[in-house]
């Protein structure tokens, strides 16, 4: 990414302070994760699992009224599921099937459709720039990939490179949950349209 975001950048540009952004309420921290998932219900049904499950652990963590479960769910859960889910694809992965051009191919695309995505978001802003009041730092549109939160961390990165007083951390977590949203979205699209072949 960083080289992306370089290429198409001026030091400049790089250097956009962002203007701090206003206090959410609870309101709409809890409304947020129910709204999502009504639209995506209503409008994409097939991609309705997977967005409830960001969508139930979000509400859990904003409303409070589950603390413990929202802990364990945040922590030990994670951490469990993230261990038995690197198992089981690691137990599929043999090298006679891995290593077929097929799957460099699709692994190829990955890379590929990242870079894409990283020089689209920074793009993005430069174009918002134009005609916006608030100058917006390109350096975040290239957090809109679903890298979380690392997308978001190179940024910033990046960033501080430039000024190291200008953190885009918390800037650039918006277009990486987006990102998260959209690509849930996007795989719930391909899953209706390869269910229906």
């Amino acid at each position: 990414q960083p080289p992306i975001m370089r290429a198409l950048t001026s030091e400049k540009e790089r250097k956009i302070r962002m203007v701090q952004l206003r206090t959410v309420s609870k309101r709409e921290k809890i409304l947020f994760p129910v709204v999502l998932l009504l639209l995506v219900a209503l409008l994409l049904p097939d991609a309705a699992p997977l967005l409830g499950m960001f969508c139930f652990g979000n509400l859990m963590r904003e409303s409070g009224v589950v603390e413990r479960l929202s802990d364990t769910v945040q922590n030990g859960l994670i951490n469990i599921v993230t261990i038995f889910l690197g198992l089981s694809v690691g137990a599929k992965l043999v090298a006679d099937k891995f290593l077929q051009p097929q799957t460099l191919g699709i692994l190829l695309l990955g890379v590929i459709a990242f870079g894409i995505g990283t020089a689209a978001g920074v793009l993005m802003a430069k174009l918002l720039n134009l005609c916006s009041k608030n100058k917006i730092n390109p350096l975040i549109g290239s957090a809109g990939v679903s890298a979380v939160p690392m997308a978001a961390r190179v940024s910033n990165k990046v960033g501080l490179e430039s000024d190291p007083q200008n953190f885009l951390l918390m800037h650039a977590m918006g277009p990486n949950v987006a990102g998260v949203i959209g690509s849930a979205i996007a795989a719930g699209v391909m899953l209706k349209y390869v269910l229906a072949m």
